[in-house]
């Protein structure tokens, strides 16, 4: 596992602070690699997912640090996203 796969899944816990979501979201971090948002928690994990949020490392690590509104990133093409559109505005407000 990167070093940045690794430090996203750990953020991602810390922000999600034990909320679950239903559903399944797979986050791919161009250059690095996937992790799955689900029931289970946060992993690394390539499979497929009800939703699919694709973006740069840099701005992945923005949604992350709260420097980058996850609507915005979207409709600045930013933040690409593919299936459940709703999955992803859930999990949006959870990381802000």
């Amino acid at each position: 596992m990167s070093k940045v796969i690794e430090g996203a899944v750990r953020a991602l816990e810390e922000k999600l602070d034990g909320d679950r979501v239903n559903g399944s979201v797979r986050f791919v971090i161009e250059n690095e690699g996937s992790i799955r948002v689900d029931e289970s928690g946060v992993r690394e994990d390539d499979s497929e997912a009800d939703c699919t949020l694709r973006a740069t490392r840099e701005t992945f690590e923005g949604l992350l640090e709260g420097q980058v509104n996850p609507a915005a990133a979207f409709m600045t093409g930013r933040l690409k996203v593919d299936g459940d559109m709703g999955l992803a505005m859930k999990l949006g407000s959870l990381l802000t």
